[in-house]
């Protein structure tokens, strides 16, 4: 953890005193933040886990929710999680690759087929023993929210083929596989906040960006990005966290009530992010932007080589045997 600013060390004081303040004899309330739009499909995914948790616990549980950077970015989020300041997150599994290196394999471009093969892997028990992996660093998920396909939106530059690329300045996500991706597409990585993306693509700060479709829409980027190319280089699941410590202070009923809540909103957030994604395609289409659907075969050639360094790795060689299947 670098030198804490004195911003993020009132959030850990504000923090500190809503963990305190989050039990009472009657109900137990879990603090949970992340830094999306109240549109956007993953947050009110969590509502409804939140409704759920509620109704399962008989009103003896529930969930306050603090969406769009409210308390902090993504990286800042996970360290109040791992300090017991808060008990919950949405990250995307991206900057969790710092704390559980195994979740770098999510960031290979193209190492899924599809959908089905995505899901596939993240259900099996490999991938469901990934969610405890983070659990010595104070950082237990819960369950994985479908996060899509990521592709490039520009402000100016239209991208048909890698070669389109070169000299763009592209935010990634703090995450070095992200990084390695964009170099070898023949762009310049440049990690930003989300929340500061879009003053970023607006003052050209960035060229450009890269995310899935509900993102690219509730975050309003298509005001600024005219230039959309559904090239789909990866599929990185979202993680819903809760802080180790938060988790051991509850008893087996609380935990199995939260995490049936958990259970339940992946099945209806799959649902609804398939619904969200078609229309947030038809509206950004409808406010002028030009969507790309290139041949993604050039763009698979030019990250091959990303591949070979994971070859032999047990996730890996997993999701290898999947795509036979």
């Amino acid at each position: 953890m670098g030198k804490p600013t004195l911003k993020f060390l009132t959030l850990v004081a504000i923090c500190v005193l809503a963990a305190a303040c989050g039990k009472d004899a009657d109900v137990r309330t879990l603090k949970m933040a992340h830094s999306l739009d109240n549109n956007h499909p993953v947050h009110q995914a969590i509502v409804f886990m939140s409704d759920r948790l509620h109704d399962i616990s008989g009103g003896k549980m529930k969930i306050d929710i603090y969406p769009g950077g409210q308390l902090g970015s993504e990286r800042e989020l996970m360290e109040l999680l791992q300090i017991g300041s808060l008990a919950m997150t949405k990250v995307s599994s991206s900057p969790m690759e710092g704390f559980v290196p195994a979740m770098k394999v999510f960031n290979i471009p193209y190492v899924f087929r599809d959908n089905e093969h995505f899901w596939r892997v993240l259900n099996s028990r490999q991938g469901q023993d990934l969610l405890l992996a983070g659990d010595s660093v104070n950082l237990r998920g819960l369950g994985y929210f479908d996060a899509g396909s990521r592709s490039f939106y520009n402000v100016n530059t239209p991208v048909n083929k890698p070669e389109d690329l070169a000299g763009q300045k592209i935010r990634v996500q703090q995450s070095q596989t992200a990084l390695k991706m964009v170099q070898a597409l023949g762009g310049s990585p440049t990690p930003i906040s989300w929340g500061e993306l879009y003053t970023a693509l607006s003052q050209g700060v960035v060229d450009g960006a890269e995310n899935n479709p509900p993102s690219f829409y509730t975050s309003k980027h298509y005001e600024v990005c005219k230039y959309y190319t559904l090239n789909e280089h990866t599929s990185v699941p979202d993680i819903v966290l809760i802080s180790s410590y938060i988790w051991s202070t509850l008893d087996a009923h609380q935990q199995q009530w939260l995490q049936q809540a958990m259970d339940e909103a992946v099945v209806y957030q799959r649902k609804l992010w398939a619904e969200k994604t078609e229309e947030a395609l038809e509206a950004v289409e409808a406010a002028g932007v030009t969507i790309i659907r290139p041949d993604k075969a050039p763009f698979m050639a030019k990250v091959e080589a990303m591949h070979e360094s994971y070859k032999g790795t047990e996730l890996y060689d997993l999701i290898q045997t999947f795509k036979a299947m």
